[in-house]
C-alpha cells in the first residue's frame, strides 16, 4: 500500500511540472501572437497595392507574358507545403500535410508529375519518414518569417517555373498554408501561385482593383519587374498568415494541456488519498485484530 501511495506521489509531482512547462508556452506564444498579428496587417497594403498593379499590367494589356499564360499542357506541378519547426501546437502541422496529400493525389489523378517543396522541419521529417522526396527544405524560425526566406523561396520556385519542362523545369506552382482568421479559427488554404491567378480579397469594387495605369516601358517589363515583387509578397504573407496561425494553435493546445494535468493531479491526488485512506483502515483493523487476540488469551 505504501508504494502505492509512492507512485501517486510521483506522478502528481511529474503532472506539477509538466503543467508548468505548458503554463509557461501559453504565456510564451501568447505573448507572440500579438506581434504576428500586427506583422499579417502589416503587410496587407504593400500586398493589396502590388496585386491591384500586376492585375492592371495583366488585364489591361493583351501580352503574352510567361508568368500570366496558361500553358497548353501542365505536366509538372511544384507544391510549397509550408509547416511549423516545432511541435506543441495540437493538429496545426498535421492538418496543413493532410491538405497537401490531398492536393497531391488530385495533381496525380490529372496526369501530373508532382514535385515538393518544404517550409519547417515537421514537413522534412514527414517526408524523411515516408521516404518521399523533396526539392528543397526551408527550416529555422517558422514562427517569426523574415523576408529573405521568402525571398530564397521565391527565387527558387520562380528559377524552377521559368525552366522548360524538358530540363527538368514546373508548369505550375501551388501553396499548402494555414490561413489566419481569427485566435479560434485558423484553416488550411491551397493557393495556386503560378501561373498567376490575380485574386484581391480587400477590396471594395473593380474600379480599385483595375486602376487605369500608363505604361513606361512597355508592359512585358512592367511585369518583369513587377512579378517576381508580387511572388515574394504572396509567399512572405503566406509565412506571416502560417506563423500567426502557428502561435494561436500552440497557445489553444498549451491551455488544453494545461487543464488536463490540472484535472490529472486531481485524479492522483484523490487516488492517493483514498489509498492512504485504505491503509489507515488496514493498520486499525489489524490493531483491533490484535487486541481482541491479546483479550481472548
Amino acid at each position: 500500500m505504501g508504494a502505492q501511495i509512492r507512485v501517486y506521489r510521483q506522478k502528481i509531482a511529474s503532472t506539477t511540472a509538466m503543467r508548468k512547462i505548458f503554463k509557461a508556452m501559453e504565456l510564451i506564444a501568447a505573448s507572440r501572437i500579438g506581434k504576428a498579428r500586427t506583422r499579417v496587417a502589416a503587410s496587407l497594403p504593400y500586398a493589396n497595392a502590388i496585386t491591384r498593379a500586376v492585375s492592371a499590367v495583366a488585364s489591361q494589356s493583351e501580352i503574352d507574358h510567361p508568368l500570366t499564360t496558361e500553358p497548353e499542357q501542365i505536366r509538372r506541378a511544384a507544391v510549397l507545403v509550408m509547416t511549423s519547426d516545432r511541435g506543441l501546437a495540437g493538429s496545426y502541422s498535421a492538418a496543413v500535410l493532410k491538405q497537401a496529400q490531398s492536393l497531391t493525389e488530385l495533381l496525380r489523378g490529372e496526369g501530373k508529375e508532382v514535385r515538393h517543396y518544404l517550409v519547417g522541419r515537421k514537413a522534412q521529417a514527414y517526408f524523411d519518414f515516408r521516404s518521399l522526396p523533396y526539392e528543397r527544405v526551408w527550416t529555422g524560425g517558422t514562427d517569426a518569417p523574415a523576408f529573405e526566406t521568402a525571398r530564397e523561396i521565391g527565387d527558387a520556385v520562380l528559377a524552377d517555373f521559368n525552366t522548360a519542362y524538358e530540363e527538368g523545369g514546373v508548369d505550375e506552382i501551388h501553396v499548402v498554408y494555414t490561413r489566419f482568421k481569427s485566435m479560434v479559427t485558423q484553416e488550411p488554404a491551397v493557393i495556386r501561385l503560378l501561373p498567376l491567378e490575380v485574386v484581391e480579397e480587400e477590396v471594395a469594387n473593380e474600379s480599385e482593383l483595375l486602376p487605369l495605369y500608363e505604361y513606361e516601358p512597355e508592359p512585358a517589363q512592367v511585369l518583369d519587374a513587377l512579378l517576381p515583387r508580387y511572388i515574394e509578397s504572396r509567399i512572405f504573407a503566406a509565412l506571416l498568415q502560417a506563423a500567426a496561425s502557428e502561435l494561436a494553435a500552440r497557445q489553444r493546445a498549451m491551455k488544453s494541456a494545461g487543464d488536463n494535468a490540472n484535472e490529472l493531479i486531481k485524479k492522483y491526488t484523490r487516488l492517493r488519498n483514498n489509498a492512504r485512506q485504505a491503509e489507515i483502515t488496514q493498520e486499525l483493523t489489524e490493531i483491533v485484530g490484535g487486541a481482541d487476540a491479546l483479550a481472548a488469551s
